[in-house]
């Protein structure tokens, strides 16, 4: 395959093609695995076509734009580039101190686009627009390589676009090259060809209609067949996926989300709600409630609707809205009493699409208030980004958690209502700060600003029953229950904490969690859920402020390093934050630990980290409210565990 030079561009946009001019200050690119790439310039004068154009190495002679005559290959994975006249680059450097850097191979892998373009001009080696002047630029036939690559100035860095511009005299050659790359970029598998696409209109101040419009072109580039469905109400995206036969689901390569975590949430509870069959999560002896690990009886309870009861009489805040009118940055499953008239799927049928399964896949491009999601798993809050590593197929396994909520309240009907969350599930001050934010939605992200700080203001704790499950991986990570003493020395006085392993591209310890088969459709479901042998249930009680689970890192901008820094993509396991009762200014310093890189706001004698598989959670306050991926789910008995690698998503792994 053969590699292209890069035209330089500024970030988020595209060179034009017919454009004689480019930058003569310097653009430094780099090619996708961080290194840098040498830049030859060719002769001044080139203006004429070279007479010999096959090269005795099976390469032919192209014009590139801005860099003159270069001779290109095809290899295995990539174009190769190589100068035609490499002797004339010391006399162009002594000329021109500012120049941009050519690639000398490009990956298919980063090529997301062929294109024949009809005859126009293509410009002469870079410096001639600034040494020689009074040159034209020559008119030939053309066709270009469109990839994405990245900066590594900075890491993470954002994916910045660019095209690479060939010019040959004879149109059958051009012709014959397009054909050629078009065939080596069909050839790379698992690249989408058929999405739905749900669009969130006033996610992030209406930046989600912006952010499409600004990346539809590049999936029409690919040829990319996109359903795109804008949402003109909460539940619109849940409503349309549930509604979807299994046939009709078969046809897609996958969902994306153009908006935050809220809409995502939506389409993933849409996505599994009756596709997913599993056990409920495991609960401890004497919790009241099968936490089975039997799944005859599962099934039994699935197919009478209730593990798939995203609508259930005593659980008002499932249900999704239908007013559409209010700015809604986390979207769709807000709390409302309003009946949405929705029915719950048949799941009697024999079912084509079950998961996990190795072929579907969910997207996001951020456009929300947090978009923790995104930042957890690309490392950058880019739409181009986000965009390019849909189209170009790139796969990874993310964990999720499924919630199940035995009761809505102490007084209420024991009735198992499933949801699920990628990110987070939060009760106490995380929860209180989603409700609060209900009545600022006005305000736009700057809600949870004053939501947070009325919250903390009050200062209340939960009196609460905490369960998690203890496997040999399982080490209390912070202080337990029994070392709580109310202050604020670090726990490293009287306990080491284990060294931090950052979950990044190409994970060792996610793909060592990984299971043989774990993503066959004729698998049974329960292989997602971690195995634990001879599992030791420990129960921690007490006043709370707040009870977390993370299941990713949960980056965002004001905490760059997550709830959780070493939280894993697809290990299998949730983060517990036990938060004890404690003075506020003390819970006021574990909170302003978050917003600083580096720290260790999990290092106080008042919180407890637990790594687990899964926990069960006991209240008996009458209005319990957990925050699940920033939606609002009231439950005062609930029983989570992580289902790993239950989805796939369009992504690589954060580049930290």
């Amino acid at each position: 395959m053969f590699q292209k030079k890069k035209n330089p561009t500024q970030k988020h946009e595209f060179s034009s093609c017919s454009s004689p001019v480019l930058p003569t200050e310097k653009h430094e690119q780099h090619t996708g695995n961080g290194k840098e790439s040498d830049t030859t310039p060719t002769r001044a004068g080139a203006e004429q076509p070279v007479e010999e154009e096959t090269m005795p190495d099976g390469g032919e002679v192209l014009f590139l734009d801005g860099v003159g005559e270069v001779v290109v290959s095809i290899g295995r994975s990539g174009l190769s580039l190589q100068h035609l006249h490499p002797e004339l680059v010391s006399s162009c450097w002594s000329s021109i101190t500012l120049q941009p850097k050519l690639d000398n191979k490009i990956k298919f892998s980063d090529v997301y686009a062929v294109e024949l373009l009809d005859k126009g001009p293509i410009c002469g080696p870079w410096n001639t627009r600034t040494v020689i002047q009074g040159k034209k630029n020559i008119e030939m036939h053309r066709f270009v390589v469109h990839g994405g690559i990245t900066r590594t100035r900075k890491c993470p860095s954002p994916w910045v676009p660019c095209e690479y511009i060939f010019g040959h005299k004879d149109l059958k050659t051009c012709k014959n090259w397009f054909e050629r790359l078009m065939a080596c970029i069909n050839n790379e598998g698992d690249r989408p060809k058929n999405l739905m696409v749900f669009v969130h209109p006033l996610c992030g101040k209406g930046r989600g209609v912006k952010n499409w419009e600004t990346v539809a072109p590049l999936f029409g580039r690919a040829k990319i067949k996109t359903k795109v469905i804008v949402t003109d109400r909460a539940g619109h995206a849940y409503d349309t996926l549930v509604s979807l036969s299994d046939i009709e689901l078969k046809a897609l390569d996958g969902v994306v989300a153009v908006g935050g975590d809220g809409l995502f949430n939506e389409i993933l509870n849409g996505i599994l709600s009756s596709r997913y069959k599993a056990s409920y999560p495991p609960t401890p002896e004497g919790f009241g409630y099968f936490g089975s690990n039997d799944n005859e009886n599962c099934e039994e309870q699935t197919r009478n609707g209730l593990n798939c009861s995203m609508q259930t009489p005593d659980s008002v805040d499932t249900t999704f809205p239908g007013n559409s009118t209010k700015c809604d940055d986390h979207e769709p499953l807000l709390s409302t009493s309003q009946p949405t008239g929705l029915e719950i799927p048949s799941l009697k049928q024999d079912h084509l699409v079950s998961f996990p399964n190795d072929w579907f896949r969910l997207g996001i491009i951020p456009s929300g208030s947090t978009d923790a999601i995104v930042l957890s798993t690309t490392g950058e809050r880019d739409p181009v980004t986000s965009a390019l590593l849909i189209i170009l197929g790139r796969r990874m396994s993310l964990d999720i958690a499924q919630v199940v909520r035995w009761k809505s309240s102490p007084t209420a009907e024991v009735l198992p209502t499933v949801r699920y969350a990628a990110s987070f599930a939060g009760y106490g001050f995380y929860g209180e700060v989603i409700r609060e934010s209900e009545n600022y939605r006005w305000m736009g992200p700057a809600r949870y600003d004053i939501s947070g700080t009325m919250v903390f203001l009050k200062h209340r704790s939960y009196e609460a029953k905490v369960a998690f499950l203890e496997t040999p991986d399982t080490n209390p990570l912070a202080a337990s229950a029994e070392d709580y003493v109310t202050g604020a020395q670090p726990l490293q006085s009287h306990q080491r904490r284990p060294h931090r392993i950052i979950c990044r591209t190409n994970c060792f310890v996610c793909k060592e969690a990984s299971t043989p088969g774990q993503n066959s459709e004729d698998e049974v479901a329960d292989s997602s859920r971690t195995i634990c042998e001879n599992p030791k249930w420990v129960w921690s009680k007490g006043c709370f402020l707040s009870v977390g689970a993370a299941v990713i890192s949960c980056r965002n901008e004001r905490a760059p390093d997550g709830l959780v820094a070493d939280a894993h993509l697809s290990d299998g396991f949730l983060h517990l934050l036990l938060i004890r009762d404690c003075p506020p200014l003390l819970y006021l310093w574990h909170l302003t630990q978050f917003t600083k890189k580096g720290s260790d706001p999990l290092s106080f004698k008042f919180v407890e980290h637990h790594k687990t598989p899964a926990f069960t959670f006991i209240s008996s306050h009458d209005e319990s409210v957990w925050n699940l991926d920033g939606e609002i789910f009231q439950a005062c008995e609930v029983s989570v565990q992580a289902c790993r690698g239950l989805v796939n998503l369009f992504a690589s792994g954060p580049e930290v």
